[in-house]
């Protein structure tokens, strides 16, 4: 199995590699940038599966000797290293091939607010903005406010792969430290909520002819009189949606039809965008909760100097470079698991 998933990975990749180069892609600027996203997501893989054939010719190597009555020591250790690095590739490949979360590559809208803990939740929340535009930076991808202050931020963080990077920032962040306005020295708990978004793509209302049922009658006047001896009036039904929308104010049928049509486009944009709306609230709710202590997914210790991330229990003691923008290994550790949940859900399926 694996060997046919790593021979599929190198075909890919060299097809890809071909398509880079081609002057034809090369015109088209959108194929283009697909293709170089595409060569981009697959390399890390690529890269795997060529050091799981080396391995696999030194396992092959040594055993071809051992098999010719070569007894050596030394050959019994290589071939045992090849096949454990062969083990650990292939698990590494599968998952570098596991499906990815197909908002991965999106920009994304940022919103930081104080959570629990009063003045002192509105000042951490700023140093949580600061941290994450600092990352932002560090990664190379662009910043935009769009509204900063009084303890709440919104930001856009721009850039291929943002949201597969910042999706992770998404709940409560809890800091225990003392707090400048504090005059006793003692440590006080204080939260600040964020949600990471994949920003929204502009919804674009596109009508089949054929999801279209068109009617077309004699326009009325009040009490039903006709004031039209032709078939004028027009009557759409859009079935899919079930809308239906009548027009009869001009004269010409042709009229009426696209008048209603537009009413018609105007309605299911109004539609998909309210479902587009509710499905990025739900998803806020669920990352922001309710800024309770108790809600946490990553801890700020200021006496210890150290951060602790609960969904992965990683531990790391260089707080000060956290807040300066340093989550790499956070994020990673994160992205992990993140695959292996999904490769886990994927067996499973």
């Amino acid at each position: 199995m694996i060997d046919a998933l790593v021979a599929q990975i190198e075909e890919r990749f060299a097809e890809l590699g071909e398509q880079m180069v081609d002057p034809v892609v090369i015109a088209d600027r959108q194929r283009n940038a697909e293709v170089g996203r595409a060569y981009s997501q697959l390399e890390a893989a690529a890269r795997l599966a060529a050091q799981w054939r080396h391995a696999q010719d030194d396992a092959a190597g040594a055993e071809e000797l051992l098999a010719d009555g070569t007894d050596d020591e030394e050959l019994r250790q290589m071939l045992a290293g090849a096949r454990e690095r062969i083990a650990e590739l292939e698990e590494e490949i599968r998952l570098a091939m596991v499906s990815r979360d197909p908002n991965d590559d999106k920009h994304v809208l940022v919103e930081i607010q104080g959570g629990a803990g009063g003045e002192e939740a509105g000042l951490w929340a700023g140093d949580v903005y600061r941290m994450l535009t600092r990352y932002a930076e560090r990664l190379g991808y662009g910043v935009e406010p769009l509204e900063l202050g009084e303890g709440k931020y919104t930001f856009a963080i721009k850039g291929d792969g943002a949201y597969s990077v910042f999706k992770f920032e998404g709940g409560t962040h809890r800091v225990q430290r003392v707090p400048t306005t504090e005059s006793q020295g003692r440590i006080h708990t204080s939260t600040a909520t964020v949600a990471v978004l994949p920003e929204a793509e502009e919804v674009d209302v596109n009508v089949d002819p054929a999801d279209l049922q068109v009617d077309v009658y004699r326009s009325s006047g009040p009490g039903g009189q006709s004031v039209n001896t032709t078939d004028s009036a027009v009557r759409v039904t859009h079935r899919p949606s079930g809308i239906v929308v009548s027009m009869q104010d001009e004269k010409s049928q042709l009229q009426n039809r696209e008048k209603a049509l537009r009413v018609l486009r105007a309605r299911l944009y109004e539609r998909a965008l309210a479902e587009q709306q509710a499905a990025v609230a739900a998803d806020r709710r669920s990352q922001v909760g309710t800024g309770e202590r108790a809600e946490k997914i990553r801890t700020y210790n200021y006496a210890d100097r150290r951060v602790k991330d609960h969904r992965v229990n990683v531990l790391v003691h260089n707080l000060d470079a956290v807040l300066a923008g340093e989550l790499d290994e956070l994020t990673a550790a994160l992205q992990a698991d993140e695959r292996r949940r999904r490769l886990a859900s994927q067996a499973e399926g």
